[in-house]
């Protein structure tokens, strides 16, 4: 596509790649969603046009949003958008003192999604906003990073891919192992059989979680725009148990640490694997051991998801407290092969081991994978190719996914069949219900993208 051929043009000569969504509907045609017009910028870009960025979520992840954006060139982060404004006014003094210029803020992400000047954000908002803001960033004709984990439960899954098709959107999931050097090196070793036949994966989140107490419930802070922060999820009362970061223990806006920092790894258990299909058979246990706290999260939780057609088996483990480190991975993942193993190491760093002697192997570490997952999202917008991106919008569905099976058979207690085609768990109503949440009015996920 030229410079000269519009945005519009493309997206409608494209329009027949939409990918079908293979779930049951959510809401009644007479349902409320969310008043967003459809903006579809009306020139494409060429190989050196500025791309200007919006950061929607700026209190701890959109931090690094920021830093990164602010390397890439061609790019001009134009924009902070948060519903805390107390917190926003200060992210703009921070950022001016950073980069000497001042930049523009705006509470209301709908405001933002209307806005053409802006053609595209990245998403550091809590887990519950995920979807749904990818799904109105798309048909408001925006490009899309939005971190892990893409999606709150499975249903939305197939919806985002949808959009992202529909709309011919870039939509990055920010699992940064995938661009990786070394890791990518690592993933074409296990391709390529150098440690035999991988039939295993483990997952590992052994991360210091400490007790959070119980704050109770107290006044909204001022500045805080707390129905916006809520969104589609229910609208309780205010407790500083949730806002900033501590809504992660809690279901109805996060998915504990494996749909937290766990999405990196069940994503690389799954891509180092092969598999790209969600597993058949899943069971999960764990529970609170430690704490009397307000999480309703597990502390420690160890699932376990099957492949038999393919005989391939993921281990996913989640410690939050004192323990060991499984060959110097805390935070990682290790792969079986009939022949040797192979243990990935935090971001940037594989070993490899092999016969009944563990002999090393081939290695390696290297770091700067944040901001190669950055420029392979901003040349996918330049280029309009989803083909070139390391993270598609369809590795943010399945990884999240695999950490939603898990939780759902950790919270039913029991071991769950599941039809991966069909993306439905098998003769289990009360699995299946659990796939999907109710939305709170207006912040519908709308059935029709």
């Amino acid at each position: 596509m030229n410079a000269q051929t519009s945005r519009r043009d493309f997206i409608a000569a494209t329009m027949t790649g939409t990918l079908a969504a293979v779930a049951t509907p959510l809401v009644s045609a007479g349902e409320k969603i969310i008043n967003m017009p459809m903006v579809v910028p009306s020139e494409s870009f060429g190989a050196n046009d500025r791309i200007r960025v919006a950061v929607l979520g700026i209190n701890q992840r959109g931090k690094s949003h920021i830093q990164e954006l602010m390397k890439q060139k061609n790019t001009e982060l134009a924009l902070l958008c948060d519903p805390d404004m107390v917190l926003l006014k200060q992210r703009a003094k921070e950022f001016e003192e950073t980069y000497k210029r001042k930049i523009a803020v705006e509470q209301d992400f709908r405001k933002v999604f209307e806005n053409k000047d802006i053609d595209a954000v990245t998403l550091a908002t809590p887990n519950h906003w995920h979807a749904l803001q990818v799904i109105l960033a798309c048909q408001a004709g925006k490009d899309v990073y939005v971190e892990k984990p893409a999606t709150h439960n499975i249903y939305e899954g197939r919806k985002m891919i949808e959009a992202a098709y529909k709309y011919n959107r870039i939509v990055q999931h920010g699992v940064q192992l995938r661009s990786s050097v070394a890791i990518r090196e690592a993933v074409q070793h296990l391709r390529d059989g150098l440690i035999g036949r991988v039939y295993m994966a483990r997952g590992l989140v052994y991360r210091w979680r400490p007790d959070i107490g119980n704050k109770g419930i107290s006044k909204i802070p001022e500045g805080l725009d707390y129905d916006l922060w809520c969104g589609p999820a229910p609208m309780v009362p205010f407790t500083h148990n949730l806002v900033h970061y501590n809504w992660h223990w809690h279901w109805n806006y996060g998915n504990g640490d494996v749909g937290n920092q766990g999405i990196h790894e069940t994503d690389l258990c799954m891509w180092g694997l092969g598999v790209n299909s969600l597993p058949e058979r899943i069971t999960s246990m764990g529970g609170k051991f430690l704490f009397d706290d307000c999480k309703e999260v597990p502390e420690i939780q160890t699932s376990i998801y099957h492949y038999p057609k393919e005989r391939k088996i993921i281990q996913f483990e989640v410690r939050n407290w004192c323990t060991n480190l499984e060959d110097g991975a805390g935070v990682g993942n290790i792969f079986y092969g009939d022949k040797g193993y192979l243990v990935v190491k935090g971001y940037g760093t594989y070993n490899t081991y092999f016969g009944e002697k563990r002999e090393p192997g081939p290695s390696r570490s290297e770091e700067g994978e944040l901001s190669l997952h950055f420029t392979n999202w901003l040349d996918a917008i330049r280029a309009r190719d989803m083909s070139i991106q390391n993270a598609p919008v369809e590795t943010g569905h399945l990884s999240s996914a695999l950490a939603h099976l898990g939780n759902i058979s950790y919270r039913l207690g029991r071991q769950l069949e599941f039809d991966p085609v069909a993306e439905q768990f098998v003769g289990d109503e009360d699995a299946n219900r659990m796939r999907t949440r109710e939305y709170r009015q207006p912040f519908i996920l709308p059935e029709k993208i």
